[in-house]
């Protein structure tokens, strides 16, 4: 027998560990940014420090010149391997929400299909004209959804090139100027 507050359970309780899995990965992406922005800012500290005890240690003028034109340069490079983590970690974030979220749809049509299956075995006659459309409905819509996935994968795959040829760009200008 088909028992519908059993189904309606079982999606509850499914959903629910659906937003706990995308809790979870949306947090440990946060927990990743912030682990990589405290290290950057540990590192520029760091760096600031040797900055200063180099500007303390300039004896003249014209050494105190030399060392502020070498320290005002920027690190195009720290900031491509900065820019390159932060995009890894929402990508990765991205992923793991997706792939959640897909689960939870496959599952959802899965249980849709069964019970279409259901109310055609107990619907009465002239009910199959409804139940047909009520199918056709949600086969566009998961193509619906199949095509924005895409179209989503296919933005996060250019984003990532663009990203590339920016820190590939960014690298070969500061050797240039090196």
């Amino acid at each position: 027998m088909y028992n519908v507050s059993e189904q309606l359970a079982s999606s509850s309780k499914a959903g629910v560990e659906t937003f706990v899995t995308m809790a979870n990965a949306t947090f440990a992406g946060f927990e990743r940014l912030a682990a990589l922005n405290l290290n950057t800012a540990r590192s520029l500290l760091e760096d600031s420090q040797v900055y200063a005890r180099a500007v303390l240690a300039a004896k003249d003028l014209p050494a105190l010149a030399a060392l502020q034109g070498t320290l005002a340069q920027p690190d195009p490079d720290a900031a491509a391997t900065y820019s390159r983590s932060v995009y890894e970690i929402a990508s990765e974030t991205r992923v793991n929400l997706s792939r959640a979220l897909e689960l939870r749809v496959a599952e959802l049509n899965e249980k849709l299909g069964m019970a279409f299956e259901k109310a055609a075995e107990t619907a009465p006659a002239g009910a199959d004209l409804a139940l047909n459309a009520m199918r056709t409905a949600l086969s566009a819509a998961n193509s619906a959804c199949d095509n924005m996935g895409k179209a989503a994968r296919q933005a996060a795959d250019l984003a990532e090139a663009n990203l590339a040829a920016a820190a590939s760009f960014a690298a070969r200008n500061h050797k240039r100027a090196a």
